[in-house]
């Protein structure tokens, strides 16, 4: 099995392994071939790198989850939840931020940008903003805006 793994530059993975034992006229379980490279410590290498949208920090100050859990709203711009995530394309990553308005479970506010930074998020809440200003709903000083993270702020 490594002999068959290292013969192809080391980047065979369990099914590439297991048809070229059987080309060898090695008879052998493919379950059996991946038990092995896992005992062995053996992967396959993947195409592509691997995507992390939160990179955490542990010097920096976080603030407690405002929410404490709680995704309930007695009525609109009560309570807000936020989330940024990506989605892969043809041409490349796209990161998505958005915002949810808890009681009608209504996406309120989104953006989306090609770089993994925090204007996108800051741009779905600038969003967010001008949206209800303009439906004559405005913001309140009750609003609680929340992450699908632990991190919250309240305005």
């Amino acid at each position: 099995m490594s002999r068959v793994r290292t013969e192809n530059f080391s980047v065979y993975g369990v099914r590439k392994v297991w048809r070229q034992l059987h080309r060898e006229g090695i008879l052998v379980a493919r379950c059996t071939v991946a038990r092995l490279m896992r005992d062995l410590g053996l992967k396959g290498v993947r195409r592509g790198e691997g995507i992390r949208i939160t990179i955490r920090d542990d010097g920096l100050y976080r603030v407690g989850d405002l929410l404490q859990r709680n995704l309930t709203a007695s009525r609109p711009n009560e309570r807000w939840v936020a989330d940024f995530t990506y989605a892969a394309t043809w041409s490349g990553i796209v990161y998505v931020a958005f915002v949810v308005d808890v009681s009608s479970r209504a996406i309120v506010g989104w953006s989306a940008a090609t770089g993994e930074r925090a204007k996108p998020v800051l741009d779905a809440l600038d969003m967010t903003l001008w949206r209800r200003d303009h439906a004559g709903t405005p913001a309140g000083p009750g609003l609680v805006q929340g992450s699908t993270t632990s991190a919250c702020t309240q305005q």
